[in-house]
């Protein structure tokens, strides 16, 4: 039984309709304190609808949405939240400094102007129009924006879209000192190397229900695959004569063979080719169970329309 003093946010039971479109169905998930959830999902699974009731910005058609206990478009609920949606518009006539100092006297107990702009790598640019930014700047402004009221509850979408390298990790390194802090953070994002490298736990949405929920450990061990990485000199077709071989692909001088069972594999490839050289075994990615999850193609990074 889960701890209700854990849980500070939830979907109970929700459908969602938009005309004659359900957007979600009866769909229920807690978010509990202290981990960041992964909303996972192709255009259209659900993803921006569940995100939506959580933030109190939509109503479900039944069910019951619950943050911190509470309805969550109640104001004392709202001042202990952040939000990072994909989609934002702040004026751009106003400088960067001016957009903290504006969003941190919407809380009570907000986090100094110098804390904000280290986290978000944004020193040296507070003197800058938001309209003279460059987008990777804009992105940065965006999650500062969303950590201005040090929240207790943070909703992150897409949050490192057309940043560089280096940017990425360091938006990275503020999401995981938020998480040890105890905070709670809910991300939505097309990168699943960010999923793999940031998540607790991660929910896939398909066709508005929930399809998979686990650690991303659980979620790659669905696929039952694992890669075969090889030089030999048997040929693909020869590679796939040998059986529980589940697809064979050439790569310069090595193969790559998958496989759910790996010892037999082994054996035959040995067998056939005592001279094999080079061996690499690895388990499948999170975007390879994700994809065999959802049964289609990974979506390119847009924004959802209505779900």
């Amino acid at each position: 039984m889960e701890n209700s003093e854990s849980i500070v946010a939830t979907l109970s039971g929700v459908t969602k309709k938009y005309g004659q479109v359900t957007a979600l169905r009866d769909v229920t998930l807690n978010v509990h304190r202290g981990e960041l959830l992964a909303v996972l999902g192709p255009n259209g699974a659900g993803k921006t609808t569940a995100i939506r009731l959580l933030l109190g910005l939509s109503m479900p058609a039944s069910g019951q949405v619950t943050v911190f206990g509470q309805n969550p478009r109640n104001v004392s609920t709202r001042r202990r939240i952040g939000t990072m949606l994909q989609v934002s518009k702040v004026p751009e006539t106003l400088k960067v400094r001016e957009h903290i100092d504006l969003f941190c006297s919407y809380y009570p107990r907000p986090l100094s102007r110098k804390a904000i702009l280290a986290a978000a790598g944004l020193e040296g640019l507070e003197n800058r129009l938001f309209g003279k930014l460059s987008g990777g700047e804009r992105q940065r402004v965006l999650f500062a924006l969303a950590i201005c009221g040090d929240p207790e509850l943070l909703f992150l979408d897409e949050p490192t879209v057309g940043l560089d390298v280096s940017t990425r990790y360091l938006i990275w390194q503020q999401i995981r000192r938020l998480i040890q802090e105890g905070r709670t953070v809910i991300l939505t994002t097309h990168y699943l190397e960010e999923v793999d490298a940031l998540s607790d736990r991660v929910i896939v949405l398909n066709q508005g229900t929930v399809v998979v929920e686990g650690t991303p450990a659980e979620i790659k061990s669905r696929t039952a695959q694992r890669k075969i990485r090889c030089s030999t000199r048997l040929t693909s077709d020869q590679i796939w004569a040998i059986p529980e071989v589940n697809d064979v692909l050439a790569q310069d001088t090595r193969m790559e063979i998958l496989t759910s069972r790996v010892k037999p594999v082994l054996r035959e490839l040995f067998s056939r080719d005592p001279n094999l050289s080079s061996l690499d075994i690895s388990n499948s990615s999170l975007e390879e169970a994700f994809l065999q999850i959802i049964g289609s193609k990974v979506p390119e990074t847009q924004p959802e329309v209505i779900a």
